[in-house]
């Protein structure tokens, strides 16, 4: 006859059996509060203040919920329109016109990497590389248009292998717009960012 024994896992009884005892404790505890008499507990620190009574609140009904008010109502347009069956393209952006004032308008894209980086720092406000940028541009060639003396400011754009500041230029005029030269103010183009 073989018999095998069967090993009861005594850790897992012993467990078990201080789990029921705690529940019995909790449930002991509960019960002994509740009919004690109501002598106050011994006072502790609280570290969470009680929460406030919240008022009883009863919803309204559903029909009052749905009805607008004369002062919503008043509010509302007085006609709609329904929405198109077919979806309307976006506008397209403003062209960009092939001259203003009698110059050539490019974007940012046609000016060399030089000048691109001389107006980032002209719209950002510098730090600019050299003394005289920012200085007073006098339109002495009378290309840009005639606007007041202290207008136009001129800033340098690196010239790569010159010695000096080179001929090319941004200049800025006080109500955000842009002119490049390439050639020292012979000649100008109006730089337009879309």
């Amino acid at each position: 006859m073989n018999t095998t024994k069967f090993r009861v896992p005594w850790a897992l009884v012993i467990g078990l059996a201080v789990l029921v005892m705690a529940f019995v404790a909790c449930g002991a505890l509960t019960q002994t509060r509740t009919a004690a008499s109501p002598t106050p507990a011994p006072a502790f620190p609280s570290v969470v203040a009680p929460a406030p009574a919240l008022p009883s609140v009863t919803a309204p009904a559903r029909t009052a919920a749905l009805t607008p008010t004369p002062a919503v109502l008043a509010q509302l347009p007085t006609s709609v329109a329904a929405p198109s069956a077919t979806a309307k393209p976006k506008a397209s952006p403003t062209p960009i016109p092939a001259k203003i004032d009698g110059l050539k308008v490019v974007t940012p894209d046609k000016l060399p990497p030089e000048a691109r980086t001389t107006l980032q720092l002209v719209i950002k406000g510098g730090p600019f590389p050299y003394d005289r940028d920012g200085v007073v541009y006098q339109n002495r060639e009378r290309i840009l248009p005639a606007r007041a003396s202290g207008y136009y400011h001129e800033y340098t754009v690196v010239t790569p292998g010159s010695v000096d500041r080179g001929a090319r230029r941004i200049v800025a005029g006080n109500k955000g717009e842009f002119y490049y030269t390439d050639d020292h103010y012979a000649s100008f183009v109006r730089v337009i960012i879309p």
